[in-house]
């Protein structure tokens, strides 16, 4: 497979993702100007926790703000995806009912009883007649309903600037916490010109997203990070299986250490199959920075493949959207080589038709 062949490319990605992924910046811009627009009831300041419900690429917004901002918020972030509703839900608690296509069941099962406990509700979803659109409008739920307009292929983790800035600038109007205007717009040109060199357009020889997604070919990555990062370690794993229809996980730092090393010996077809991909940052706490350089160590001595990325931005956000965008065209990229529409996901169609 030949991964700089626009047709070959073209072929398998009959959705036109790629034109998703290289608006990234426009759908933050977007979100920006849509803030205006977004009104939140100043009751909706006086609560002790924010439950999130949401499935899939519907609650990496909200784990990517709690990752990122979890030194500013004033109050805990749980993320509860499911059909039940935490005892602790009451008349204090900000819950938000996150779904991009709207019709996603379960959050949408629990509004009566999340509505019933006296929380103050809040609404996230694009604009396309759903299920949860339409039930924000007729009860008069607050949130966001936002126009798609730059995630042309309709895939939701196509579509992340919407889910992640959305949910940011939900929390900002209900008074939980700032969001730094110019250093959003810093992350916007940033990535825009970061992204010229990521486009199918660019060859693999300058193009560090399809240099490692031919890396992780046919392996099993394990993305290994920390702190700030948490959330988009859930994200690539995410990207990893639906993207490229290829099995990963992730692991934490410190976690990892108590646990995970001990596990590297067997099966002993694990050099074969496994490729750790350590995110390195300047911005961790100094003792992770150890650790993790200590942890690589462990995973060669097991004769265990690694890579490692070091992030480049000077800020907790702008990192985090560098490395978003890059693994989004990492596994874009991998599920081409894999032979395999990015855009679709047949085992979770069949699934919910079996479901239903």
């Amino acid at each position: 497979m030949n991964i700089d062949n626009l047709k070959q490319i073209k072929k398998f990605d009959k959705s036109e993702v790629y034109k998703s992924i290289e608006t990234l910046p426009d759908q933050i811009r977007q979100v920006l100007n849509d803030a205006r627009l977004i009104k939140i009831p100043r009751e909706y300041s006086k609560v002790n926790q924010v439950i999130v419900n949401g499935m899939g690429a519907s609650n990496i917004g909200a784990r990517i703000v709690k990752a990122v901002f979890s030194d500013q918020i004033k109050v805990p972030i749980s993320i509860t995806p499911g059909y039940s509703v935490p005892a602790n839900v009451n008349k204090n608690t900000l819950y938000i009912i996150s779904s991009y296509s709207g019709n996603t069941e379960e959050p949408l099962s629990v509004y009566k009883e999340v509505k019933k406990r006296g929380a103050k509700i809040l609404g996230i979803t694009s604009q396309s007649g759903n299920k949860l659109e339409k039930l924000m409008i007729k009860e008069n739920i607050p949130g966001y309903i936002f126009k798609p307009e730059f995630n042309y292929s309709a895939v939701p983790r196509a579509g992340l600037g919407y889910g992640i800035f959305g949910t940011a600038v939900m929390l900002a109007k209900a008074g939980l916490f700032k969001i730094k205007i110019q250093e959003t717009k810093d992350i916007i040109a940033s990535l825009e010109i970061w992204d010229r060199e990521l486009r199918p357009t660019e060859k693999i020889n300058f193009n560090k997203a399809k240099k490692l997604a031919v890396t992780f070919f046919d392996k099993e990555p394990i993305a290994v990070g920390a702190e700030f990062l948490l959330g988009n370690l859930r994200v690539i794993r995410n990207q990893f299986c639906e993207s490229s229809k290829n099995f990963a996980g992730y692991l934490t730092i410190p976690e990892l250490n108590h646990y995970a090393m001990e596990g590297l010996e067997f099966p002993k077809n694990n050099n074969k199959n496994l490729i750790f991909f350590f995110i390195d940052s300047k911005l961790y706490h100094p003792r992770i920075q150890k650790r993790i350089a200590l942890t690589k160590k462990i995973v060669k001595r097991n004769k265990i493949k690694y890579i490692d990325y070091k992030l480049i931005s000077k800020t907790k956000l702008g990192q985090t959207f560098e490395l978003l965008q890059l693994a989004t065209w990492i596994t874009y990229y991998l599920g081409i080589l894999n032979k395999k529409n990015p855009a679709t996901n047949p085992w979770v169609d069949w699934f919910k038709k079996n479901l239903s």
